[in-house]
């Protein structure tokens, strides 16, 4: 019996290259698939072996739904994925097959788990979106913790941070999601239940020092509380603004206001799309050089407020582990299959003795 076949949509922007690198050091051969016919082939004749193209755009959803065969694979990163993804998970919906991607923007993640899960579940797609840096390590961190902590934990608090000069190394793609990020709404798991949010902030110990990060939306909401019972709380946060995090706080409690104001999404959009057409949307972004680390902290409490254990786990590149993860992923999803259909978590997909294997293969360790 043959494995499914994966497909990579997106292969000639910046993540898709990487992950087409990747795929190949693990012996796949997916078939890349793209817009642009021309970028294809310069791809293509650029790697080592001889790999397969396909031309798919999100204007025309029937060239997505062409390539993705019954059962089959399907990659995608393409971004931002609030106004381009939804064609890719609906071709993998109606192939009943599995779906990875590499957004981190809070709406589409919500948007998978809340409009498309139930329609996957039904066809027997399984899709693990935010299946990135954005945000596995940190459903990695917290499910570790959780664990340990035992049913006495009600709460789990999980803080993404980053060491070296971020700023240089994000790619045109990733600023355009989070230009477009940046009226959205934000949520957390309070209560029991999905509830909207914006600004909340603390701070948390990371490797000995004390950093401040702001509140966002992420797959950590979704997918911690199904596969344990007794949550009633989850944060996530990025600290990614050093000094600058209460003045990011305050203008994310002002974006309800400004989001309000007439054209004002209109307006991100058009910069966002501006930066992708002055960088070129396969622009290749800095080098990572030395010094660029990923750092994810899970905290879980009791009902008292009591913290009962904390994970931390430490990684190289984001964008190297992004693409390195996305690979082992659909390998192992088309070679021994997934664990739980519908719009899942990545603990629920793989498991979690599997999926702390796949991280670790992709440079994520615990430290002590």
């Amino acid at each position: 019996m043959t494995s499914p076949r994966i497909v990579l949509f997106g292969a000639t922007g910046f993540t898709g290259r990487l992950t087409t690198e990747a795929l190949l050091a693990c012996g796949a051969r997916p078939v890349l698939a793209g817009r642009d016919p021309a970028r294809l082939e310069a791809l293509a004749s650029s790697l080592p072996v001889e790999l397969p193209t396909a031309v798919a755009d999100v204007s025309r959803p029937a060239t997505l739904r062409r390539i993705v065969e019954p059962g089959g694979v399907l990659i995608s990163t393409v971004g931002p994925f609030a106004r381009w993804g939804e064609p890719a998970v609906e071709a993998a919906i109606e192939a009943g097959g599995v779906y990875l991607d590499s957004t981190g923007e809070p709406t589409f993640i919500r948007r998978i788990f809340q409009r498309y899960g139930p329609a996957a579940a039904a066809s027997g797609a399984t899709l693990l979106t935010a299946f990135g840096y954005d945000y596995v390590p940190g459903n990695l961190a917290a499910d570790l913790a959780l664990r340990k902590a035992g049913s006495a934990a009600v709460r789990v608090d999980v803080g993404y941070f980053m060491q070296g000069d971020m700023l240089r190394r994000a790619s045109a793609g990733t600023r355009a999601s989070a230009l477009g990020m940046v009226l959205e709404p934000m949520y957390g798991f309070r209560e029991g239940r999905i509830l909207r949010e914006h600004g909340r902030t603390r701070i948390f110990s990371v490797n000995g020092r004390r950093r401040p990060a702001l509140s966002v939306g992420a797959s950590e909401h979704f997918a911690l509380p199904r596969t344990h019972a007794g949550l009633r709380e989850v944060n996530v946060y990025l600290g990614w603004f050093g000094a600058l995090t209460k003045a990011a706080g305050a203008l994310a409690r002002a974006t309800p206001f400004i989001a309000a104001i007439p054209g004002a999404k209109r307006v991100t959009e058009a910069v966002a799309d501006r930066v992708i057409h002055t960088a070129g949307r396969d622009a290749s972004p800095e080098p990572s050089g030395e010094g660029i680390s990923i750092q994810v902290v899970a905290e879980a409490f009791d009902r008292d407020g009591e913290r009962l254990t904390a994970i931390e786990l430490h990684g190289g590149d984001p964008y190297d582990f992004t693409a390195r993860l996305l690979a082992w992923g659909a390998i192992t999803a088309g070679t021994s299959g997934v664990d739980a259909q519908g719009a899942v978590g990545p603990a629920e997909g793989f498991g979690l003795e599997a999926l702390v294997r796949g991280c670790a293969q992709a440079g994520l360790h615990a430290v002590a």
